[in-house]
């Protein structure tokens, strides 16, 4: 589960990261001038330059990247990204045009393999003492923090072309108080499970992608690990349209390792089947088993609506560490050249999970569930949807209004039925630098849930900067 109170792709391209959970790498900063390129002045001017000429608005613009295909629905900046995306997989039938200003110094941006990312401080204010919990990923009350500092070192396939076989990789290295959102056991997991640290490390993701040309339109296989596929969220902050996360994210699986093949079947279609070793576990673990993965994903030929239904991480059901059987829908619909809106819904189970009066421990890591009187253990659901309303204000600018509901049947990821409401401005400078300020409002309906047991309601203004590099 989310442990403890704790992060496609994200499900929207417009949220996902290169990753997955929706899981597309943002669209890039602006291209490098000449000055940059022709090699003349050094590293470090190249860098100052790159920052000087986006925030000036006076970067030269480079040529518009390959597509086939549809056209994107959004414009990005100043949403996260420009297409309705899905998890485990780069957009197949769209080139790599990204330039970040990190590689524009090491060589000009000229190569295929980028390293680049981003540095996020947070603050927030709120009614809660000690933790917002189970708001995400501002877990830590009234605190100037850092959530990310994250370095991406990568290269996409070549998708757009159909001749020949391409590949491409990934590695991530991730640190700061958000590592809580990402934490697979086995994976460094004891910074989390055994110490619960503030902040950690975590090698978020580590993946190979082979692009193979002539499989339908285009089929893209990725093997290690991935943010799990499914939503409109993701791990890594670019890829949301707002800095706290909803609480139907609070409490569904993080990333998975394993196998999976997205087909490009054509302009409109994608399905996705893969196997991977169940959720937030890394395969050596004594929790890994066989998992089922499969999603389709539908965009109509307006490019207004997008549809993505996945079955995600389903096996036998039965406890184990976050064991969750997943099945998820998104919906993305644009209403016009600057409103859009994005829709999840998901069930979600374990089956025999120790009962919290009962004589079985759970799992470190994990919580038992209300089960009736008598029982060892019992089923636990929950189910949640969330809401975003999104309005594009300017090139550098837009707002977001989002509504969530999360109903934790027996209490085993939380402890009651929550809702929130968040209203968020998101500004840029330049394409490199991102201000997320919002305004929240939590309420647990059944306890008093916040603020260590004392509240029902939480009140929250929280801010994040992202600054790319």
């Amino acid at each position: 589960m989310r442990r403890f109170a704790v992060v496609g792709i994200v499900g929207i391209s417009v949220i996902r990261v290169c990753c997955a959970k929706a899981q597309q790498v943002p669209d890039a900063p602006a291209a490098s001038t000449s000055t940059m390129a022709n090699g003349t002045r050094n590293f470090f001017g190249r860098w100052v330059d790159f920052y000087r000429e986006d925030w000036k608005g006076t970067a030269a613009a480079g040529p518009a990247a390959l597509r086939r295909g549809l056209p994107s629905p959004l414009s990005s900046p100043p949403f996260p990204n420009s297409d309705w995306s899905y998890g485990g997989s780069p957009t197949i039938g769209e080139a790599d045009g990204n330039v970040y200003p990190l590689q524009t110094a090491i060589d000009g941006a000229t190569g295929r393999t980028k390293v680049y990312g981003w540095i996020e401080p947070t603050v927030n204010v709120t009614t809660s003492r000690d933790r917002n919990y189970p708001e995400t990923n501002d877990i830590y009350s009234n605190r100037v923090e850092l959530g990310q500092a994250v370095v991406y070192v990568e290269r996409l396939p070549d998708s757009v072309q159909r001749d020949h076989v391409d590949w491409g990789f990934h590695l991530t290295g991730f640190f700061g108080t958000d590592y809580r959102s990402t934490t697979n056991k086995g994976y460094f997991s004891s910074q989390l499970l055994d110490h619960d640290r503030q902040y950690g490390f975590d090698p978020v993701l580590e993946y190979a992608d082979v692009y193979f040309p002539h499989v339908a339109k285009g089929m893209n296989v990725r093997v290690g690990r991935f943010i799990s596929i499914p939503g409109i969220e993701a791990q890594l902050t670019p890829n949301n349209y707002i800095f706290s996360h909803s609480l139907l994210y609070a409490v569904d699986p993080f990333t998975d390792t394993g196998v999976l093949a997205t087909v490009q079947a054509n302009d409109r279609w994608v399905v996705q089947v893969g196997v991977s070793g169940s959720h937030d576990v890394a395969l050596w673990t004594e929790d890994a088993k066989p998992s089922f993965v499969g999603c389709v994903s539908y965009t109509t030929k307006s490019v207004n609506d997008n549809f993505y239904l996945c079955a995600n991480g389903i096996n036998d059901g039965k406890y184990a560490f976050n064991n969750l059987q997943m099945y998820d829908g998104t919906w993305y619909h644009k209403f016009g050249s600057t409103w859009h809106m994005a829709t999840e819904m998901y069930a979600m189970y374990q089956r025999n999970v120790p009962s919290v009066a009962g004589t079985i421990a759970p799992e470190k890591g994990t919580n038992g569930a209300n089960c009736r009187a008598g029982m060892q253990t019992c089923l636990a659901p929950e189910w949640a949807m969330v809401n975003y309303i999104n309005k594009q204000l300017s090139p550098h600018d837009f707002a977001s209004f989002r509504s969530d509901f999360l109903n934790d049947k027996k209490g085993q990821r939380t402890a009651t039925k929550y809702s929130e409401a968040t209203l968020m401005l998101s500004h840029w400078v330049g394409s490199t630098v991102q201000i997320r300020p919002e305004i929240r409002f939590d309420h647990a309906w059944d306890r008093r849930a916040y603020d260590k047991g004392t509240r029902t309601n939480q009140f929250t203004f929280a801010t994040d900067m992202i600054f790319h590099f």
